[in-house]
């Protein structure tokens, strides 16, 4: 059993001590040592609210409701379905009644040879609507 002989003689003392009741009137000693602090005055010097710092809550509030207010007016326009009425819109409006502007956008600008030959192209067998009638 060496083992237990070793163990036996090392000291285990790691020789980290301090004088009796050294923490004790630690807290004491210590505060006696500082120098004085100006805001450790007998009399504290109380000073006036201004304005600001009067209604700075109620400004802090109003924002924030003002910012949800704004964000849920962005995400409903957002959405999609807001449907802006075409005389509440003042740009298509004036579009509208441009003459010039409904015939080359609004107008079809097609005549009826035009739809024939479409028909045409997409394979349309006129045999099929004459037989029908």
């Amino acid at each position: 059993m060496k083992g237990q002989d070793i163990l036996s003689s090392i000291n285990h003392d790691s020789g980290m001590t301090v004088p009796d009741n050294y923490f004790a009137d630690f807290a004491k000693k210590m505060e006696a040592q500082l120098p004085p602090q100006p805001w450790e005055s007998e009399d504290p010097v109380v000073m006036p609210r201004t304005f600001w710092q009067k209604i700075r809550p109620y400004a802090y509030m109003a924002a924030m409701f003002l910012g949800i207010w704004c964000m849920m007016k962005t995400f409903d326009l957002m959405s999609g379905d807001t449907i802006i009425p075409v005389e509440k819109n003042s740009q298509l409006m004036s579009a509208i009644n441009n003459d010039a502007f409904f015939n080359d956008y609004c107008t079809p600008t097609f005549d009826e040879s035009d739809v024939i030959d479409e028909l045409y192209d997409e394979g349309f067998d006129p045999s099929v609507i004459t037989a029908s009638y």
